[in-house]
Formats: C-alpha cells, structure tokens, sequence
C-alpha cells in the first residue's frame, strides 16, 4: 500500500504515478512522521511499524506500506516491539473497543460488532485484543463487572445481593463469569477450600516460591530463606488449603528461563498457564509489564503513557507493587524516572539483580 492523492491504494508494479506515491509514504517514513496513518513492513525482519518508529531506518527495496494493521496482520507480518503499532494510543482501535464494551456492560457484545466499529475482522479484533490485555473481549466485559463483584463482597456484602446487583443472572453465573478463580461465597471467605501446590528452590536471586491453581501460576515470590518465601504465599492466601507440589519445581526453571533468555511459560501444557487474580486495570498494567521487552526498562509514566493513559502514573505505580507473579509479570522492568531503583517488593537488590541478569546495567 503506498500514500497517493492523499489516501492509501494498492501499490502499482511501475509507472511514474506510483513512485510518486511510494516516495511520498517513504518520506513520512523517513521524517518518523507522527501524523502518518499508515503502516510499513520490512520484508528482511518480518515485522511492520507505525511510520514514527525510532529503530534504524529500513533500505527502502526491503519496505511495504499497508493501509491498515489488519493488512499487515494478514500479510504474514509481525508486530514491531519497539513501537507497538498493536497497542493502545491515540486513534488505535483497541481503545475504541474498550470504550464500547465498558458502555455496554448489560450485553454481550458480539465480535461482528466490534469489527465493525473499527473496521477490522471479528479474528482480528479477538487476537489483537487478548494479546493487548490477556484476555479476550468477552472476557474483558465479564472482568468488569467482576470488580463490581469482588468490591461488594469485600465489604461483607451479602453474597446473593452483590451477585445480582454486579449484573450476574445468578450465583453460577456470576462463578463463571468472573476471575475469582472459586466460587463468590469462597471469595468472602477469604478463599477457603481453593487447592493451590506450591514449592521453593534456591535461585541466583534468593529463595523462590511458586504456587499455582488448577488454572495455573498464581503466585510468585522471592525471600532470604526457603521458610520466609513460603510464609509469602500462606500470608497471600491464608484460608486456601496449600500444600507442597515438588512436581512444581517446572514452574521454578520457567522462571529462571525467563530472566535469563526470555523464554516465556509455554500456555499449550497444563499447569503452564497464568492463573492472575486482580481487577481489570490491574491486569490491563500487569500485561502491559509482560511486554516490556528482556533488557529494557520503563518509568511508571513511560508505562502510562504506553498503555495510553498518561495521566494514571499513580494508579499504574500501584498496580505494579500488588503483582503477584514476581519474574514473570516482571515489574522488575519499571525504574524512577531518572532510571534510579525505586522500590521493589521482593527488595532493591533482588531489582538490581534480575535487571543485570537481563543485559540491564546499572
């Protein structure tokens, strides 16, 4: 696709009018121009980027334009990681489906509905927003009216009440539609009758704790010794019953694997999967963490402003120190604005630590 007459066509094999059109789209690519609408793709890395991308310019025999990132998608193209072309910002689609599933809460939104608001295809509005957020559109919807749930129930609200007041037709409903992990009543409770493995292993960064669900790893956590990491999860989890897993101790080397070559937890295997419990900002920040790439560091306003909400620094700062999933939910990655250590859950020199082992110096 090349810039022509002011708006995108199908990019000619020859002829004066689409050099003209191509020169004029390298430009903008050339000036990082914000402004551009377009996308453009590098045939020798595989990866397409908003015109304004900072990395080293392409040779222009390598590059292709394209109208859309759903084109580009489609093209066999993968999302830059530097600019993010997929995530949220200003004119991205992902922000116009988040805005009309949080204006319609009462219903289910179909994703027919959702393509065609942005103009995009209902597969291509699914994968891009579950790999944005971590959970699909449907999900996202549930997860809002979940918090509603939670809140209520916190407060020692009556289970049946909370339930149909959050817009759940039902107890049972309201169990498969939020990610309480357990049932409303348990949630009250304190979590009392969940199940959740847990085991310690020694790490180049102090003793490490892992706990998971049937769902997956819920809990992650670092200490001086095997005793205080383990005395982590029970005070995280103090009515579930927690007992030791060594069968765990995969979860353990998945971790190491992570700050040490970026290998993420495989999702096609059981008991490899994230179980994350929180609200739906919380997740929205916690996968915003996960894509922070291995070596490089935010600030907590940089992280805002990447998840297009630049003016909630705070409410992200205190999202990332509820994580709960130390290493692989990798908060780690977030520093001071003037790239000093900031506070870390697990302690400054365990930050330190893992961001040197990541190719971060310090």
């Amino acid at each position: 696709m090349v810039h022509m007459s002011g708006k995108l066509q199908s990019e000619p094999k020859s002829g004066p009018a689409s050099e003209i059109g191509l020169e004029a789209a390298w430009g903008q690519v050339l000036a990082r121009d914000p402004k551009a609408t377009f996308f453009y793709a590098v045939l020798t890395t595989g990866v397409f980027c908003r015109p304004s991308c900072k990395s080293r310019r392409p040779l222009r025999g390598n590059v292709r334009f394209f109208l859309s990132m759903d084109e580009a998608l489609a093209a066999g193209f993968r999302p830059c990681k530097r600019c993010k072309p997929t995530a949220p910002g200003v004119g991205n689609p992902l922000d116009k489906v988040r805005a009309h599933l949080e204006a319609h809460l009462d219903r289910a939104v179909p994703l027919a509905e959702l393509g065609r608001l942005v103009g995009l295809s209902p597969f291509t509005v699914q994968r891009l927003f579950k790999q944005e957020l971590g959970v699909s559109p449907l999900q996202y919807q549930r997860a809002l009216r979940a918090g509603g749930l939670r809140s209520a129930l916190k407060q020692g609200g009556n289970v049946t009440d909370a339930v149909y007041e959050a817009g759940f037709g039902s107890s049972s409903r309201a169990y498969e539609g939020t990610q309480l992990g357990m049932t409303p009543g348990r949630f009250a409770a304190g979590g009392r009758g969940e199940k959740i493995g847990y085991t310690t292993a020694r790490s180049p960064f102090g003793w490490l704790v892992v706990g998971a669900t049937e769902r997956g790893l819920c809990w992650l956590a670092l200490g001086e010794t095997s005793a205080e990491a383990e005395t982590s999860l029970r005070e995280e989890f103090p009515a579930a019953t927690v007992r030791r897993d060594p069968s765990l101790s995969r979860l353990v080397d998945a971790a190491l694997a992570y700050v040490r070559d970026g290998s993420d937890l495989g999702q096609s295997r059981k008991g490899e999967s994230l179980d994350l419990r929180g609200t739906v900002f919380q997740l929205r920040v916690w996968q915003a963490l996960r894509q922070i790439p291995r070596g490089e560091t935010r600030s907590y306003s940089e992280l805002a402003r990447e998840m297009g909400i630049p003016k909630a620094t705070r409410a992200v700062a205190r999202a990332c120190a509820t994580n709960r999933v130390a290493v692989i939910v990798p908060c780690h990655r977030v520093v001071g604005i003037n790239g000093s250590l900031t506070g870390y859950r697990w302690g400054v020199e365990r930050k330190r630590a893992l961001l040197e082992a990541e190719g971060v110096k310090r």
